[in-house]
Parts: C-alpha cells; sequence; structure tokens
C-alpha cells in the first residue's frame, strides 16, 4: 500500500512537472489585432479549375478586398511546358500588377508548390533520369529569378513547398541535398530573403527553419484525412503553435516566422465545387473563418497568408457574398 502511493505520488510530481514545462514552453507573444498583417495565396490555375476568370478575380483582391500581401507560384509546367521554351505572359502580369497596386509579393519556386498535387513537374520531365531532372528544376529556377529579380515588388523568395512533407502529394521522395542546392542558387542570384515552409500539424520545423531566412507554417483546425476516410478537428490549441516555434528556436534562428498558409477554404474528400454546401460547411464557412482568424491570433505570430482567396470569389459568384465581405475587414483595417 505504501509502495503504490508512493508510485503515485511520484507520478503525480512528474505529470505536474510535465504540464509546467508545456505551459512555460507554449508561451510567448500574443499581438494585438491591430498588428497584424494579412495576405493571400494565388494560383492562376485554381481559379481556372473553379471556372472563374482568372484576371478578374487577382484584380480584384487588390481592388476591392484591399489587398497589399500576395504569395505566387512560379509553375514550373506552366513557364517551361516544352524544354528550354519560357511562356512568361501571365506571370508577368501578375507581378506588374502586384507593382502597381503597390503590393509586396512572395514569388514560389521550385518543382513542389501550393495546390495539388502539390509537385507540378512538366511532362517532359518524366522517365528522365533523377540527376538530369534536378539540373532542369536549377535552370528553371535561375530563369525564374533572373527574370524576376529586378521587380521592386518580391520581397522573398520561396523555394520549394513544405518541402519536409513529400509523402504528402504526388511527389518524388524528399532529398535535403538538393534542397540545399536550390536555396544555394537562389541566394547567389539575389539577396532577398529565403522562405522556406513546414507543416504546422504534422512536422517538427527543425529542418525546414534551420535552412530559412524567414520560416513560414501552415496552420489547419479541420481537414479531411483520407487515412482515416473521416473529417478531423485537430485537438489543438494555439499553445500548440507557441511550443513547436519555441522548441525550433532552439535549433534554428531564422529571422522572421510567419503563417505562410492559414485555412480559410473548405477541406473534403474530393474537390469542393463537386461536393454540396453542406459537406463544405463542415470544414469551412463564415463561423468557421473567423474561429481560425481568432485562433491564429493567439498562436504568437504576426503576419499571414490565407488560404482559399479562389473559394472566397467562387462563393462571391455563387450569390453568398459572406466570406469575401469577411474576408475585406481583414485587409482594410
Amino acid at each position: 500500500m505504501f509502495k503504490t502511493f508512493k508510485r503515485l505520488k511520484i507520478f503525480l510530481v512528474v505529470l505536474i512537472l510535465l504540464i509546467f514545462f508545456f505551459w512555460l514552453a507554449s508561451r510567448g507573444q500574443v499581438y494585438k489585432p491591430a498588428e497584424l498583417d494579412y495576405g493571400v495565396t494565388f494560383s492562376k490555375s485554381h481559379a481556372q479549375n473553379l471556372g472563374l476568370d482568372w484576371r478578374e478575380i487577382y484584380l480584384s483582391i487588390f481592388e476591392d478586398l484591399g489587398m497589399k500581401k500576395i504569395r505566387l507560384p512560379a509553375y514550373w509546367n506552366e513557364i517551361e511546358s516544352k524544354p528550354n521554351e519560357f511562356w512568361w505572359q501571365d506571370l508577368d502580369w501578375q507581378i506588374k500588377q502586384a507593382e502597381a497596386h503597390g503590393a509586396e509579393v512572395i514569388l514560389a519556386v521550385g518543382a513542389r508548390l501550393p495546390r495539388w498535387p502539390e509537385c507540378h513537374f512538366p511532362s517532359w520531365t518524366q522517365g528522365k533520369f533523377k540527376a538530369q531532372v534536378e539540373s532542369d528544376t536549377l535552370n528553371y529556377i535561375a530563369k525564374v529569378i533572373e527574370r524576376y529579380g529586378g521587380s521592386s515588388s518580391i520581397v522573398a523568395w520561396q523555394i520549394e513547398n513544405e518541402p519536409f512533407l513529400s509523402h504528402f502529394g504526388d511527389c518524388p521522395k524528399f532529398d535535403k541535398k538538393f534542397l540545399d542546392q536550390e536555396i544555394e542558387l537562389a541566394k547567389s542570384l539575389d539577396s532577398r530573403p529565403i522562405i522556406i515552409t513546414d507543416s504546422g500539424e504534422l512536422s517538427f520545423w527543425i529542418g525546414a527553419a534551420k535552412r530559412a531566412d524567414i520560416f513560414g507554417t501552415t496552420m489547419y483546425l479541420d481537414t479531411y484525412s483520407k487515412f482515416f476516410k473521416s473529417y478531423v478537428h485537430y485537438p489543438i490549441g494555439p499553445g500548440f503553435f507557441r511550443f513547436k516555434k519555441n522548441l525550433a528556436s532552439l535549433f534554428a534562428k531564422p529571422k522572421d516566422w510567419l503563417v505562410i498558409e492559414l485555412q480559410a477554404e473548405p477541406w473534403c474528400d474530393q474537390p469542393y465545387q463537386n461536393v454540396t454546401q453542406a459537406e463544405r460547411d463542415r470544414t469551412m464557412n463564415l463561423a468557421k473563418f473567423k474561429e481560425v482568424v481568432a485562433f491564429s491570433r493567439q498562436t504568437g505570430f504576426r503576419e499571414f497568408y490565407l488560404w482559399g482567396v479562389e473559394w472566397w470569389y467562387w462563393e462571391l459568384k455563387q450569390g453568398r457574398s459572406e466570406v469575401w465581405q469577411y474576408a475585406r475587414t481583414l485587409f482594410t483595417r
């Protein structure tokens, strides 16, 4: 009886110490609403998949929402659909419009970029040896940076997208050494900061943060899991992200931390435009949008790039303007 009581006492002491440790490790500055900055990620191809006029929505982001920060992916399969033949017109137009509206641009380059299937290799790379594909990738990255290095709107280069999460998406096996080559190449061509991103819920951040001038995390609350074949609400609080940031900070010292992908669109078991509104509401609607924004403010980050501007506009075109109108309040404070 005495030994059992002693073990229980030791267990409770250890438990209290662990709780205190996690509480201490999850502390961090929480910014006031007026101190926060919001931007968006825009994908021309995703807007087209939704049947939208991508130029119309792009201009509306600046002229209606009043947005001043945007992340653009330079999709390799669009820019170099044929070997050594580069097509720049659409990305040129996007960059020039950002400049004309006084917006800051994060330009993402690499084979793995935002939006499914995650990796966007040109079809002509299929069947090539790994070394040749890597050489072609570096050539494409160099061409992008050399073309847009003179743009005053670009504030940072993002190299690949969540490279340490290579099991997600239709992508080859991740190679850290090649990622380092890509980063080294970008730094040799331009002095602007390098952003490396990682999953907020499924990664430890350390590998990405150690390589980054600016580290960017994703942040999701409600998703559909193919593994569990069901919808999932992550059982985490804002302290989870403060804890991860504090832990990663012990090993990595990026100059800044931001949320590169803050959930603001549905995540369903198939493209959300193909399911009912009730199904979309399970992972995102106006109430959940507001919940995510309130949650994110408590995580200790100051800058957020919202994920889903194409969906807001698609909803607007369907006669449901609520999410578009709410988003406007974030950019026009």
